[in-house]
């Protein structure tokens, strides 16, 4: 079964896109203003939170959530050793070290058990990361009794237990990569939170460490969501659990295709929301750097 690599899913949406931008366009508000308030209002809502705070990327969400909840040089940050690089930069950048744990090969998820084993004297936070649209034990994992910054940039959409991903920690962190299952069209990224403590700094570090543009409290970043792409999150966060139905059948394209062959697909889990399909191949040894066996 010939299964694409890649396929859009926004081809039916084009003619909105384009009707948005121009909207926005026509405004001649192109940093934060009315449409990235309207979004975050939205995202917000849609996900039972009180603050969205839409920043330039989902690394900068990471790093931005991070340092909000006290995170700084010389911490140790529990996250699992498979991710994406990004999860570890969002704490070196900080000057944190990234300690790594293991992950349940069923979920590609941390455990309570597995992070529990991470910690040390210096951990600040622990990062799960809802890899794949899987949802992490964040409920487990708050009973660590650290600050739980729930990396949620696969999963917008997922639920465990009834709970949207990225809601279940202190924060949650999510990219708006084209990628991801809510897309931009380009860059952008949120944390969300339901701590107004944590909420209101993260805003001030999306904008240099001010609320005001005159008064700069602390070193922040200049990452802002910018209107053309809130726009573009407007018009697709409705469709966002369509947008997801073409992905999880080629997810389960990938499943039959693979029926007796070595390896297996990732299991389909009913709340998970994901625009790829993992597949784990059988064991093979191990390489060495220069590629020789």
């Amino acid at each position: 079964m010939a299964v694409p690599l890649f396929a859009s899913s926004l081809a039916s949406y084009q003619d909105r896109i384009a009707d948005k931008l121009r909207e926005v366009a026509a405004t001649g508000r192109f940093i934060l203003g009315p449409e990235v308030e309207a979004f975050e209002d939205e995202f917000a809502a849609g996900l039972g939170v009180r603050h969205c705070i839409g920043v330039g990327n989902g690394t900068d969400a990471l790093q931005i959530a991070l340092r909000a909840a006290g995170v700084g040089p010389g911490d140790d940050v529990v996250m699992p050793s498979l991710t994406f690089f990004a999860t570890a930069e969002g704490a070196a950048n900080l000057g944190a070290r990234p300690v790594f744990c293991d992950v349940d090969p069923e979920t590609y998820c941390v455990t309570a058990e597995t992070v529990a084993a991470a910690l040390t004297p210096k951990t600040k936070a622990i990062v799960p990361v809802d890899l794949f649209g899987n949802v992490a034990p964040v409920p487990e994992l708050r009973e660590l009794g650290l600050p739980v910054i729930e990396d949620a940039a696969q999963a917008a959409g997922s639920t465990l237990d009834g709970k949207r991903a990225g809601t279940l920690g202190n924060a949650g962190t999510f990219s708006f990569f084209p990628s991801k299952n809510l897309p931009a069209a380009g860059d952008g990224g949120a944390v969300v939170t339901d701590d107004d403590q944590l909420g209101a700094t993260a805003r001030r570090l999306r904008f240099h460490g001010s609320e005001d543009k005159q008064t700069y409290t602390e070193v922040g970043w200049n990452s802002r969501l910018d209107a053309l792409q809130a726009g573009v999150l407007r018009t697709l966060l409705p469709e966002l659990d369509g947008l997801d139905g073409s992905a999880r059948q080629r997810g389960r394209d990938v499943r039959a295709g693979r029926s007796g062959r070595p390896g297996r697909a990732a299991p389909e889990d009913a709340g998970m929301r994901a625009r790829v399909a993992p597949v784990r191949g059988p064991p093979r040894a191990r390489r060495r750097a220069d590629g020789r066996p």
